[in-house]
């Protein structure tokens, strides 16, 4: 449809005219994406005839219509200039129910509590979209978002949640997820000004159906329970992601303490439901554990302190269901083919990395299910299916973070005692984590742990003395390549390995190392010369 058409008769047509023709090109271009660029110019006129027509006192569907054509074009960033204005946003703003600056109020006819049509339901819903599309794609919008204070508008529109019909919920979350995303700035006065923290933690508490027993203890969902509803799931997700972003600055108190633990209440909850499809559950794990990372670590422990439900004698009464599901997850994340470690698995790892580092029970049953006492030693550490074989792989992962965070969560749960750790995973998976944390003489990391006892099985314990510490496990005899060599072709033998050595440290090629005293690397010149050498700081577990 040509746009230099539509630009005449908007013009000049009448209201019914206009829906008409904005209604065509609506339904030829629903699923475009990737606009000409010759018309810019001409889109953007379009943009501006369009904000004059939802200037005037037009019907709902007239409204709805002009608002279906701004979703569409912006979906393209570079003609969005007059919607990015002051005069734009408050139209927008007063069209989505949103109570945004002194001059958004005279554009709105009542409230989200006001019964709405059908009709003007579609209207809130389209210019909620056409706000997401805009603040995503314009910094200026964004700009303007905050002038007009249309982060105010959203959590006034929080207050009503309860009576939200779906897809006001979701894009209202959504749009408040977006500007907290792309205005950093914006997240402090949500949390101190506006109390988003709060009023998203009713949206989830009531989205999710959570029915209070202790101080931050949700009721168990009934197993027989229908799996939740995609509707609600999907308002949760927008819920997590926009408190993920208002958790991640350090900013708190006696109020947000207690709000970071209700919080972290109604992640156990959700980490316990079912959604309609095991993608979705995922999805909502994943979220779920991207929000309890930002939380404090010492609010984990309202993930395992359940007293009403009880829990298990062997963990000083601590409810693992929580933790379990967590390493469930953990677990098929590692499966997951052709996944990204780094977004998909780290931040699992670290939650659990830090959940032992700081609570003994949360240690020790994580401890028994990856790291058990060891019986079979004749299988390389990193070779089979079990969680432990899985997890040695990862030390040596080609993506840095990924082989970092892995190690890490293997040294936290043995301790961060090295002689524990190799026992596990042999030296050379280990001399990646060694070799950072300064280590590679032995001894333990800087955190301080219970002295609960490891003890080693009979099996283990008699093939000890057989076990190849570079590769944890004990090997089946070998030839020995020299036995036959005369004393001479032994000499010559080595002679040749030094010189080879040699060529590649003068080429540059490798460089000798060696080991300081405080178990740092060093050139091997620099480790023969000290004269302070002590490898006494090493202790076994």
């Amino acid at each position: 449809m040509d746009l230099n058409n539509i630009l005449s008769q908007l013009e000049s047509a009448n209201e019914e005219e206009n829906e008409k023709l904005l209604q065509q090109y609506n339904r030829e271009n629903c699923h475009t994406f990737s606009f000409d660029q010759k018309e810019e110019a001409l889109r953007s006129k379009l943009c501006q005839s369009v904000l004059s027509v939802l200037g005037r006192q037009v019907q709902p569907s007239c409204q709805r219509t002009c608002l279906e054509t701004l979703r569409i074009l912006s979906r393209d960033k570079r003609v969005l200039a007059p919607v990015a204005t002051r005069e734009g946003m408050l139209t927008l703003g007063g069209m989505a129910r949103l109570h945004a600056g002194e001059e958004g109020g005279d554009n709105q006819k009542g409230s989200q509590e006001d019964t709405q049509s059908e009709e003007e339901e579609r209207v809130v819903v389209e210019a909620l979209k056409c706000l997401c599309n805009v603040v995503y794609n314009s910094p200026a919008a964004q700009q303007v978002s905050v002038d007009v204070q249309l982060a105010h508008g959203l959590c006034t529109s929080l207050h009503t949640a309860r009576t939200w019909h779906h897809e006001v919920g979701l894009f209202t979350l959504r749009l408040l997820f977006l500007l907290s995303a792309l205005r950093p700035d914006v997240r402090g006065v949500l949390r101190r000004e506006w109390h988003a923290l709060r009023l998203l933690t009713e949206v989830l508490e009531h989205t999710l159906d959570v029915r209070w027993v202790g101080p931050y203890e949700a009721a168990s969902p009934d197993p027989q329970a229908l799996p939740m509803p995609a509707e609600d799931n999907e308002r949760a997700m927008e819920a997590l992601k926009a408190l993920f972003n208002l958790t991640l600055s350090d900013a708190g108190g006696e109020e947000d303490d207690h709000q970071f633990r209700l919080i972290a209440a109604i992640l156990r909850h959700l980490l316990m439901l079912k959604t309609e499809t095991e993608e979705k559950t995922e999805e909502a794990h994943s979220h779920a554990v991207n929000l309890l990372n930002n939380l404090p670590v010492s609010c984990l422990d309202v993930l395992i302190d359940v007293p009403v439900q009880g829990g298990l004698d062997k963990y000083g009464g601590k409810n693992m269901d929580a933790v379990q599901v967590l390493l469930d997850f953990m677990e098929k994340r590692i499966d997951k083919q052709g996944s990204n470690y780094k977004e998909g698995l780290t931040p699992v790892l670290s939650l659990l990395t830090e959940g032992s580092r700081h609570h003994r029970e949360i240690r020790r049953y994580i401890k028994a299910q990856v790291l058990p006492p060891l019986t079979d030693v004749k299988i390389r550490p990193e070779i089979g299916t079990t969680i432990r074989n899985k997890l040695v792989r990862l030390m040596t992962h080609v993506d840095m973070g990924v082989k970092q965070t892995a190690a890490e969560f293997l040294f936290v749960l043995c301790k961060e005692s090295v002689d524990n750790l190799l026992k596990y995973t042999g030296y050379g998976n280990a001399a990646g984590l060694l070799v950072a944390r300064g280590l590679l003489g032995g001894g333990r990391g800087e955190t301080q742990y219970s002295e609960d006892e490891d003890s080693d099985t009979e099996e283990y314990k008699s093939a000890k003395p057989f076990i190849n510490l570079i590769t944890g496990h004990v090997e089946e005899p070998m030839p020995n390549p020299i036995e036959e060599m005369t004393e001479e072709q032994k000499e010559y033998e080595a002679q040749k390995l030094v010189n080879m050595f040699d060529k590649l440290s003068r080429q540059n090629v490798i460089r000798p190392m060696g080991v300081r005293p405080d178990g740092t690397l060093a050139p091997l010149e620099e480790t023969l010369c000290d004269p302070t050498g002590d490898n006494s700081a090493s202790d076994s577990d």
